[in-house]
């Protein structure tokens, strides 16, 4: 067995899915729980023009909830991976803006609650949560080679 055929068994890319899934229903179920939490890291990323803070904070937590469900239960596989991969580059990109420009803030990933960290160790958690977020890119684009996989081979 080749590496490709290997990085793109069913085997793998269904737990793939599965922990995909099961990253982005953790991650919005916080979110979901304490819509004003969430709308404070948002405005803290300054990145969000403030009349669609506390728009983002209501529906942003339900795609990636709908999205990780999606995974977890197959269905729409191609559909909710590209909304995960997508909502990952932004995720990516706004903690990057944040951290080029010296604004040290609380992702909100997994927690919408500010921990009291000092700077260092806030800018230490900015720079995991982005590698943290390119592994899960990876892991998307893995995701997304297996279904292709398995699309080509029963067509």
């Amino acid at each position: 067995m080749s590496a490709g055929d290997a990085l793109t068994h069913p085997w793998l890319t269904i737990r793939v899915q599965i922990v995909l899934g099961l990253l982005f229903v953790a991650a919005a179920l916080p979110k979901v729980v304490d819509p004003p939490s969430f709308a404070h890291m948002i405005y803290n990323y300054r990145i969000v023009p403030a009349s669609l803070v506390n728009i983002m904070a209501l529906v942003m937590p339900w795609v990636e909830l709908l999205a990780g469900t999606a995974l977890i239960l197959g269905l729409w596989r191609r559909s909710a991976n590209a909304l995960i991969a997508i909502l990952l580059v932004i995720f990516i990109v706004a903690i990057a803006i944040n951290l080029a420009k010296g604004n040290v803030i609380d992702c909100g990933c997994f927690d919408v609650h500010a921990a009291g960290r000092s700077t260092a160790q806030r800018i230490a958690d900015m720079k995991l949560d982005i590698l943290r977020d390119i592994g899960m890119l990876l892991l998307s684009l893995q995701l997304w080679s297996g279904i292709r996989r398995q699309e080509i081979t029963a067509g």
